[in-house]
This record gives C-alpha cells, structure tokens and sequence, in this order.
C-alpha cells in the first residue's frame, strides 16, 4: 500500500520548532542546517502513527512507502517567467520557503528572492529518452510536506523521484531506512551518496554555509588514468600502428556518408558516392567511429573522417583538462577560467569565495560537457545554484566574460556577438591544421548589460534554434570594415592572427601526448571541427588594453548548412584538402 503524503495525518505530520524550546546539542546542531531561508519559521516532521513505522519487516514495509506532490515543476531558464505568471505560484513559493509576500501582483523584488532561496529546495530529474531538448533537467519543488523534512548526516528516510508513465506526472517516493518509534524525526541526506567529508562539505553548503580557503584553487591537468577511464567510458579502440597510405595521383575515391549536406554539395570529380560501405575509401560519417582497430586491421588504406579520441578537443571538460599543458593549472589565456564540477568542486567553491572577498566579478556559466546549442546551460552569480546544478547532469563551470568585446548593431545597439571558424586538421603528428577562409558570425538581440541573468537574447548568441527569435545576419566580408570602423585600432589581420595563435596552442596541447592522453596519431584519419569563440577586453603584459580570443567550445562534425547556402564550393575545398592533399585554388589558410 502506498500512501499519498498530502495526507499524512495519523502517520507523520509537520511540527513548527519553538525557537524557546530546549533542544539537545544534536537536535540543534541539526537546526543550524534547516533549509528555510532568512528568519523564517523552522519547521520538522515527525513520525506520529502510534505503532511507529517498520523497515525491517516486510510486510510491514509495504505500508511505510509514501507518494510526496510536487508543488512546482520547471526548466530553470523558465523559473522566473512562470513566477510572473503562473496565478498563485510566487505566493505559494514565498510561503513555502518563508519570504514575506503580501501582494496580489507579483513583484521583481519578491521573485528575485524566490529565485535567489529556491536552489535550497530544487531537486532534479531528466529523461533518458527524447529529443536534446526533451532530455534537459528538469527541476521541481516538493510541496509543503516534503519541503520541511530536514537534512541528517544519520538519515531516517530516503527519497528518490519517481515519473509515473500512465498520468505523466512525478511524483518523490519516500520510504523509511530504518524502524522508526513514534515521535521519531523524519530526515533525508541532502548529500546521498557522496562519501568524502570535503565533497560532503562542499554539496552542503546551501544549507550549512562554510568556508573553503584553506583549499587550493589550483587546477592542475589530471592524472594519465583519468584518461584510460574516459577512453574505456567511451568504448573506443584504438588502432593499430599502420604506415601512412599512398594513393594514385589520379585517383577518384569512392565515399560513403550519412550526411546529407556533403551529399548536396560535394561535386569535386575526383570524389564519387557509394551506397556500400565495404567498397568505400572514404567514410565521412555524422556518429562517432569506435572501432579503430578493426579498421586499421583489415582496411588500413580507408579514410574516415574523424580522429581516435578526439573527445579531448569536443567535449568541454577534456578541453579545459589539455588546454592546461599550454597554460598550466589556471589554463591558458585564451580559455575562460575553467572547473570540472564533478572532480574540482571544492577548487572552485575556494576559487569563488577568494574573488568574493577580493570583490571581483563573479559570475559564472554553467554548460553541460556535451550538449550544443546553449541547452541546459545557465548564468549566475549564485554559489548555491551551481552547486546545485553539479546533480543534474555532469557539467563544467566557466568565468562568464563580463567586459566582452561588443559589436554596435544599429537597431539595437552594443551587443555580445561570437565569431565560428571551420578549422581542418589534415595530421596530428606532424600536425596539419587549416582554417577556412570565411567565418561566421552570431550575435545577440539585446544590448549587453551585466543583469538580467536569464535573458536569452541579452547573453547568448545562438538564435537560430530558437523559434520566433530574430535571427541577425552578416556576412564576414561586410563584418570586418564595420567592426574596424568601430574599432580603428584593432585591425581584424591582428585580431585574427591572435585567433589562429590560440588554435595553434590548442592542437599542439592536444596531440602532444600519445592515445589516450592526446588525439591519436592515426594517419588515415581526417577531420573538421567549428571553433566558437568570442572576444574579450584585457591588458597584455606591457600594459597595453587587447583584445584577447576566448576559445568556447569546439564542435564535432558542425552544422555546415549556412557554409553550403552561401559558399557552394565549401566540401569542394575540404574534401580536396582533407583528402587530396591539394589546396591549389581552395579557401582555406595553412594555421600550423
């Protein structure tokens, strides 16, 4: 029998602590750690069923299981708009979590402190299937009952979230650990799971504010076994050494792919398409190759488009990791100050808390390691927030470029705007890298100001996935006299020459060790990537104020519709220099 929370009267119920009553140390060691903001009521629930509740037993067991509601449901880029407008919502919340509100109307000073308290009460889940979109956490608020059972290191109950697929509802499933004599405090572990003290420190800090200084910040790049493990997670094998392949200069390569863009647009006479993959000589695949063994075995001479373990480059926790072999523990200075989330938890949180008290800027960006396109991915200045973003899914966090290099649009004004180059690498030992010509250009739709953290058109740039959104466009040919018009004395040459310095650094940091600890040096492997990066103010070592790249990510097998649309001889020119080794009358720049 599964009892539904809501109704918990003669079971357990809600008791308000009285701040006179005489508590034990324990007791009130646990009340330091109550999870109501401000000088709200603390409040704990209790075990009242007067034969108690048994775990132990397992018919009795059957009864101890409870369903709790969930008062709110969200997308945290959402929050603040449901607040505004979902009726009853703001009071409720402000109730639940002790912040005075009396008004009808809601008002920014009262939703800005829900938004502000409410990282002290989310919990999370996601779906394991669906679209990327469908696929991010989803945050939620226990209602009134599940709200006030408070944290134990020893704790009584576990609670875990539970999707009901017949109603499409969540529900939080509640069930005792232990038996429990009536009178009992119903508690849960705020850190379930976590078993080293620092880590546990860290993940509670929401609640039990603390300080971390006495922890280093230093970030040096991680063992060599940490590196095994991401290549055994990835069910990667890699190949075997072979010699590098010769081919007839006049050879027509048959090429099999997936990817209809190259299918388009690919019209180079010396590349044909073949339905079969066993006759192919190249394979330019859209998912990820895994099985390089094989292929360097049996059919060594066949190129495929991408390199062993080039996860080190495209997923963004791997780049801040190798990025740190040019620039040492802090990261290089063409990389946002970077923290795994996972592994360098309490690095950052002392990180954060020495800029607090030096009163520098901190603010932050949240990303998920593999997600594209700006999903799941969030800007704050909350400590509690991007702790709590750590269990939604595995992220990094990034300093946020608070004096961005911006770009004057007419109808707007200053705004963020981030430029997207097409980089491709022919070898990695002896390292080939090439850039395309043209570069591509994304900008804001809202003039840049250090508020408003969660207005999407105001910090992020990627418009093109967002519907009913303006999606600003131009051409790089028309960028460059108007960016030097704004900036005369910054020529895009140096500013560019600056961004392929920074591409350089990061290619030879990335193939400088052997597989797995660096891209592998496989010679039948080829490959593009999109680099985006934006710009950012900042003073060199004489003094001077620059512009310095701030490389973002870098993207495995990128989008290359725009390239097609407006540049027909875009695969021509890859192709030719990827796999012909000809870059006579091609588009592109040797960088290295």
């Amino acid at each position: 029998q599964v009892f539904d929370a809501g109704d918990y009267f003669g079971i357990m119920q809600v008791e308000e602590v009285d701040e006179e009553e005489e508590v034990d140390e324990e007791m009130e060691e646990q009340f330091k750690k109550k999870p109501n903001p401000g000088n709200g009521p603390c409040f704990k629930v209790i075990v009242t069923n007067e034969n108690g509740l048994q775990a132990s037993n397992p018919d009795s067991l059957s009864h101890s299981v409870f369903l709790v509601d969930h008062a709110w449901t969200f997308r945290a880029e959402r929050a603040r708009q449901q607040l505004r407008r979902v009726p009853g919502l703001l009071h409720r919340m402000a109730n639940l979590m002790g912040i005075p509100f009396h008004g009808e109307v809601p008002d920014e000073g009262s939703v800005e402190l829900v938004l502000q308290e409410m990282w002290k009460y989310n919990q999370t889940y996601q779906l394991s299937q669906g679209t990327a979109e469908e696929k991010v956490p989803v945050w939620y608020i226990m209602d009134e009952f599940g709200s006030r059972i408070q944290h134990s290191d020893q704790p009584s109950f576990a609670a875990a979230p539970l999707f009901y697929m017949p109603q499409q509802i969540a529900y939080t499933v509640l069930w005792p650990l232990r038996d429990l004599e009536t009178g009992d405090e119903v508690t849960r572990d705020y850190a379930h799971g976590e078993t080293d003290r620092l880590i546990r420190k860290c993940v509670l800090l929401p609640w039990v504010p603390a300080e971390v200084l006495d922890v280093s910040c230093s970030t040096p790049e991680p063992p060599d076994e940490h590196y095994q493990a991401i290549l055994a997670e990835n069910k990667e094998k890699l190949p075997v050494a072979i010699n590098p392949p010769v081919y007839a200069k006049d050879k027509v390569f048959k090429v099999f792919t997936d990817i209809q863009q190259v299918l388009n647009n690919l019209t180079h006479p010396r590349f044909v398409f073949t339905d079969n993959e066993g006759e192919a000589d190249i394979l330019y695949n859209f998912s990820h190759f895994k099985d390089y063994r094989k292929l360097s075995e049996e059919r060594p001479e066949v190129m495929v488009n991408q390199f062993p373990c080039e996860n080190l480059l495209t997923v963004k926790d791997c780049l801040a990791s190798i990025a740190r072999r040019a620039g040492g523990p802090d990261g290089p200075r063409w990389l946002p100050r970077t923290f795994n989330l996972q592994t360098e938890l309490p690095q950052f949180i002392s990180y954060f808390q020495q800029r607090d008290r030096r009163g520098e800027d901190n603010h932050w960006i949240c990303k998920p390691w593999n997600l594209a396109r700006s999903l799941d991915t969030h800007i704050t200045n909350n400590l509690n927030s991007i702790i709590r973003h750590r269990e939604s899914s595995p992220k990094v966090v990034c300093k946020y470029i608070e004096e961005p290099v911006l770009f004057e649009r007419e109808d707007v004004g200053p705004v963020k705007f981030d430029v997207r180059y097409v980089v491709l690498l022919r070898s990695a030992r002896p390292l080939r890298l090439y850039s395309y010509d043209v570069f591509w250009l994304r900008f804001s739709n809202r003039a840049f100001s250090l508020d408003d953290l969660d207005d999407y058109e105001k910090h992020f740039t990627v418009m093109n996935y967002a519907p009913g959104v303006t999606l600003k466009q131009v051409h790089c040919e028309d960028f460059i006299p108007l960016f030097e018009k704004q900036y005369p004395e910054y020529p895009w040459t140096a500013v560019q020459a600056s961004i392929f310095k920074a591409f350089a650094e990061l290619f030879q940091a990335a193939s400088s060790k052997p597989a797995p600890l660096g891209i592998c040096d496989y010679p039948s492997s080829r490959a593009i990537y999109a680099i985006d990066l934006m710009l950012k103010w900042d003073t060199s070592r004489d003094g001077k104020r620059i512009m310095q790249p701030q490389i973002l990510e870098v993207n495995f097998n990128p989008d290359c519709d725009r390239a097609c649309q407006y540049h027909p001889t875009f695969f021509n020119d890859v192709f030719s220099t990827l796999f012909l080794d000809d870059t006579d009358n091609c588009h592109v720049t040797r960088i290295v």
